[in-house]
């Protein structure tokens, strides 16, 4: 994933943190777990989109290396045209615990630009507690039209997946923990009738209200006719997807073989339509996300 900060420092170029690059000739670890990942701040010195690399002049990496320049490859190939010499960046280096394998920039945060006439194609929104939210219409596993702001009043915990993706630690960890929420929630009637939660497909190509539910149903554990009464699974149309996607800080890409290249976004909502919290990535647990929940459905007006 690659975020370029314009103004308010995060403005996002492209999206990556999920399913995979998509790139043939990426090099990449097998999995997302044979890997460490250290933290590096540096300045863009050239990109070679054709390689998919960028070299960065870089300070030291605790636990790794001393301040050096030299060429790193990206983990999305295609972003490395949207960085410029002299940007200074933030970024995630995965090193394979292979030896022979390269080491991967990821989660790339442009801080300040070389290039400041530059104006990337799409500039994302990140949520920000208070920020009001767009009444969004979705289509739900049933196939009816619902809209965010039919949940006014409740706290809403929303999320993004596709049902396809194939990582365990990307889409259907995210919908796990979703799951973990609404037992303790179902545990407790009180609570429940003032949450809800929703899950929302970003491959509107491929997930009909019929895969959707059909998903849902894996993770609610039932098929009973009020199985979704209180989690619902949605997907927007395309126009509608784009304006989300922006809204909520969701980088996507389809890819060549079908996948989709993702990040990770989950964003508490107020029963008075507004930001609560935001959820970057997958490092939010179910228990924290539930505290958070039960404080804001508590707050409701």
């Amino acid at each position: 994933m690659i975020r370029c900060c314009l103004a308010s420092l995060l403005l996002a170029l492209s999206g990556l943190a999920g399913c995979r690059s998509g790139q043939a000739n990426e090099t990449q670890p097998a999995t997302d777990t044979n890997f460490k990942m250290y933290k590096l701040r540096g300045t863009v010195v050239s990109t070679d989109p054709a390689k998919g690399e960028v070299t960065l002049d870089h300070g030291a990496i605790p636990g790794y290396m001393d301040a050096m320049t030299m060429p790193y490859k990206l983990k999305s190939p295609n972003i490395a045209s949207d960085l410029h010499p002299g940007d200074v960046l933030t970024a995630n280096l995965l090193v394979p615990n292979d030896p022979n394998a390269d080491a991967l920039l990821d989660e790339i945060d442009v801080i300040a630009q070389g290039k400041p006439d530059y104006r990337p194609k799409v500039i994302y929104h990140v949520p920000a507690p208070g920020d009001p939210v767009p009444d969004f219409i979705l289509r739900d596993q049933d196939g009816r039209a619902i809209h965010l702001a039919q949940f006014r009043g409740k706290a809403l915990l929303v999320t993004f997946i596709y049902t396809r993706c194939p990582l365990p630690n990307f889409c259907p960890r995210v919908t796990r923990n979703f799951a973990v929420v609404e037992h303790q929630l179902q545990a407790d009637p009180a609570l429940l009738n003032k949450t809800q939660l929703l899950c929302v497909s970003f491959d509107p190509q491929n997930d009909t209200p019929a895969r959707l539910k059909a998903y849902g149903e894996t993770y609610i554990g039932s098929d009973a006719k009020d199985a979704f009464a209180h989690w619902d699974f949605a997907v927007p149309t395309t126009p509608v997807l784009k304006e989300m996607a922006k809204y909520f800080d969701v980088g996507f890409t389809d890819e060549p073989d079908g996948t989709i290249t993702h990040t990770l976004s989950t964003t508490l909502i107020g029963p008075d339509g507004k930001v609560v919290h935001f959820y970057p990535g997958n490092d939010w647990t179910a228990e924290q996300v539930l505290t958070d929940v039960k404080q804001a459905a508590a707050n409701r007006g």
